[in-house]
């Protein structure tokens, strides 16, 4: 049984929604926005893009994606809560000609064997899969990890107090939810550089995202799967209190997770949830920074600090898109939308909506009731959101309350994912 297909799903998933938002770098639209999703401005700030999307055009037909933008709140809301809309991207008309162009690179079907990523199938698959990996981050369970996590908070920050500088993502916001993602896994966190290798190669594909970079991407996702292959072995011969033991003896009603789907929902774990926290712990502090007035009120009330989290999200989501396709013909808020287009969600667009939220271009961490897309919605709403909330409140409050004069202590450097936002360099001064 081959390993490789199931490893890509995730990243060949959202490639195909990048690939589509790329196209539209070349599209002038009838109002006349140029929507580039590509340019350097986007990285830097795209909400005033997003704005102008959603209050011209908030449902644009995109000849170049074949389907549509979405950037209104209700309505990006409503396609997450209609489960007709579907997540498995062979429903898209494009998917034939994306896969026939990775196929002439040598790269593997993403839905080759199993289905193994539970992000993009569909029920009953889905249902099955999510249900075998859920008790891992229900609250209770996730509550039990604070100590643990706050362990690793006092530690790297301790590790930092006697330097007067630091670069926030690599000493700090990747670190911490790599460490936390490998142990519940039970893999070394001796191995945890390794981890941030695999991540930033899996996530080549959200940029720009050439040839060469999907073939980087897979070879990644390749050593990655025999790594966690070899720890799954280990476990079946000697099972630990960890989730590779779990899912190795993982059964419901029967129905085992096949070895390809086991390691697919590690690698999906694993860079999930490295890559998404980083991202929010890194902007959530950097809004702060721009925010002092609001880091102050953090500073002076740090019991609003674990709320706070909800609107960082909103404000700045490390999530600022998905896709869902069209499976039948159908009208939807007077547009006919058919069968095989794709319509993309920019959740980062709806959580700017000003019909849903106040000031939306504000960040005001005394909101109350921040209901954000950031962690999408329905069958599909994150399955690490509770563990995304506990690691950034606690990291964030540990920055805050052990570094007074935390500030910005040069330029930020922005990542180049179009699907993933956050920044790529932080450095500041303590």
């Amino acid at each position: 049984m081959s390993l490789r297909t199931p490893l890509r799903t995730r990243l060949d998933d959202i490639q195909f929604a990048v690939s589509s938002l790329a196209r539209l770098a070349v599209e002038r639209i009838e109002t006349g926005i140029v929507f580039n999703p590509m340019r350097k401005g986007m990285r830097e700030d795209p909400y005033p893009f997003y704005r102008a999307l959603r209050e011209k055009d908030p449902i644009h037909r995109s000849r170049p994606a074949d389907g549509w933008v979405l950037t209104r709140y209700a309505d990006i809301l409503e396609v997450l809560s209609d489960r007709t809309f579907s997540s498995d991207e062979r429903n898209w008309s494009r998917y034939a000609e994306m896969r026939a162009r990775g196929e002439r690179a040598g790269l593997p079907d993403p839905y080759d064997e199993s289905r193994a990523s539970m992000l993009r199938v569909d029920p009953p698959d889905h249902t099955r899969l999510r249900k075998l990996v859920s008790k891992a981050f229900t609250p209770r369970a996730v509550e039990q990890m604070r100590p643990r996590v706050e362990e690793l908070v006092d530690g790297l920050l301790g590790g930092l107090s006697s330097r007067g500088s630091i670069e926030l993502v690599e000493d700090f916001a990747a670190p911490l939810p790599v460490t936390v993602i490998a142990e519940m896994l039970g893999v070394p966190t001796s191995d945890q550089a390794r981890f941030k290798h695999w991540s930033d190669e899996a996530i080549r594909t959200l940029g720009e995202g050439t040839m060469e970079d999907r073939k980087r991407s897979n070879a990644a996702m390749e050593e990655l799967g025999e790594y966690l292959k070899a720890i799954a072995e280990q476990r079946r011969r000697e099972p630990r209190d960890d989730l590779i033991s779990g899912l190795v003896a993982a059964e419901d009603e029967g129905d085992r997770l096949s070895t390809n789907e086991m390691l697919a929902t590690c690698v999906l774990l694993l860079v999930a949830g490295n890559e998404t926290t980083t991202k929010l712990i890194a902007g959530g502090l950097l809004a702060l920074l721009r925010n002092p007035s609001q880091l102050e009120l953090l500073r002076s009330e740090p019991k609003r600090i674990q709320g706070a989290v909800e609107e960082l999200l909103r404000y700045d989501s490390p999530v600022q898109l998905t896709s869902r396709m069209v499976v039948e013909d159908r009208t939807f808020v007077g547009r006919p939308f058919r069968k095989g287009q794709q319509v993309v969600l920019i959740l980062a667009a709806g959580n700017r909506d000003p019909e849903q939220f106040d000031r939306p271009d504000e960040l005001d961490v005394t909101r109350d009731d921040v209901n954000h897309l950031s962690f999408s919605h329905g069958l599909h709403r994150c399955l690490g959101l509770q563990l995304a909330r506990l690691e950034a409140g606690l990291a964030l409050e540990g920055l805050i309350m052990r570094f007074p004069d935390i500030r910005l202590g040069g330029d930020v450097e922005w990542g180049d994912n179009t699907v993933l936002r956050g920044p790529k360099r932080l450095p500041l001064g303590l």
